[in-house]
């Protein structure tokens, strides 16, 4: 069995790693777990240039790497593991992972969000490389260009309502023969002379070697199939909240986001959350950073008692 820690974090993402700056600084010993890379979801961003500090942008990998070198300054200690459970024992929660068992004091659940694939051909290889699924986070990246947006909720009507401002054209490619967002964004994209909706289809293969270059859709009424060539390529299908190992552990709403109080507790006392896994962060990194030191305060605040 490990040392009992003070807390463990789950996950290395921009939340979890701002949690650990400060539980750091707490002087609470801190082990944050991380399955992949540090950095998260961020890291399939080619350049950020709305995190507040960097006027010219940054590169996510430099930001989050120095992200991770200042949570291991003050003492946190990063560690390769993906959880699978968490559960009480002896007054203590124990994160068990793939590779070992964690007992902390108290857990702070930070394994953000992922944003749903299409899972077709060519689009792992071009992600981050013009097929994108933040357009504020890459829509500057594509002025004067040609790109297509998928998907008709709301979310994907926003994005291409936003990238018209960089945009020269803007195709909404909807597998149905309407749109699902609300009234006034379809009102809002059917008036803007930039945009066209491309009804019945679906994308059914990304094209390009070093950069995406085109797209092949299909009609899903008549079933045939044309390619189209564009600069860049949103995906807006939805996200889904990484909380399944949880959802027998804490509440979660509808869309699978962990409920959190305004201190970023759930609804186990002693386990916190923070970042897009959570109701109470907007899917961006500087939210995300808010909301995890937000739950590290609390469980330094949580600890002392």
């Amino acid at each position: 069995m490990r040392e009992t820690l003070d807390v463990v974090i789950v996950g290395a993402g921009p939340a979890g790693l701002a949690a650990a700056v400060y539980t750091g600084r707490a002087r609470l010993k801190t082990l944050v777990l991380e399955k992949g890379m540090p950095g998260g979801q961020i890291l399939l961003t080619d350049f950020v240039e709305n995190y507040p500090g960097f006027p010219e942008g940054v590169v996510p990998f430099q930001l989050m790497e120095d992200f991770r070198k200042h949570a291991e300054k003050f003492g946190a200690k990063i560690e390769t593991d993906e959880a699978k459970k968490i559960q009480k024992q002896d007054d203590l929660w124990h994160v068990l992972g793939v590779k070992g068992e964690y007992p902390a004091r108290a857990v702070i659940i930070a394994t953000g969000s992922v944003y749903r694939k299409l899972g077709i051909p060519g689009e792992a290889k071009l992600a981050g490389k013009g097929v994108s699924y933040c357009a504020t986070c890459d829509g500057a990246f594509f002025k004067d260009k040609e790109v297509a947006v998928v998907g008709g909720g709301d979310n994907a009507l926003t994005e291409a309502l936003f990238l018209t401002k960089f945009c020269r054209t803007v195709k909404v490619i909807h597998r149905r023969d309407q749109l699902r967002a609300v009234k006034i964004l379809q009102e809002r994209i059917f008036a803007n002379d930039k945009t066209e909706v491309l009804w019945d289809s679906v994308v059914e293969e990304i094209s390009g070697e070093d950069r995406f270059e085109s797209i092949t859709i299909k009609n899903v009424k008549d079933n045939k199939t044309s390619k189209l060539e564009l600069d860049g390529l949103f995906i807006s299908i939805g996200m889904d909240s990484n909380s399944e190992f949880v959802k027998e552990l804490v509440d979660l709403d509808e869309w699978g986001q962990i409920k959190v109080s305004q201190d970023m507790s759930t609804s186990q006392s002693g386990i916190f959350a923070a970042g897009d896994v959570t109701d109470a962060c907007p899917e961006q990194m500087a939210t995300a950073v808010g909301t995890g030191v937000a739950a590290a305060l609390a469980v330094d605040e949580y600890l002392s008692k």
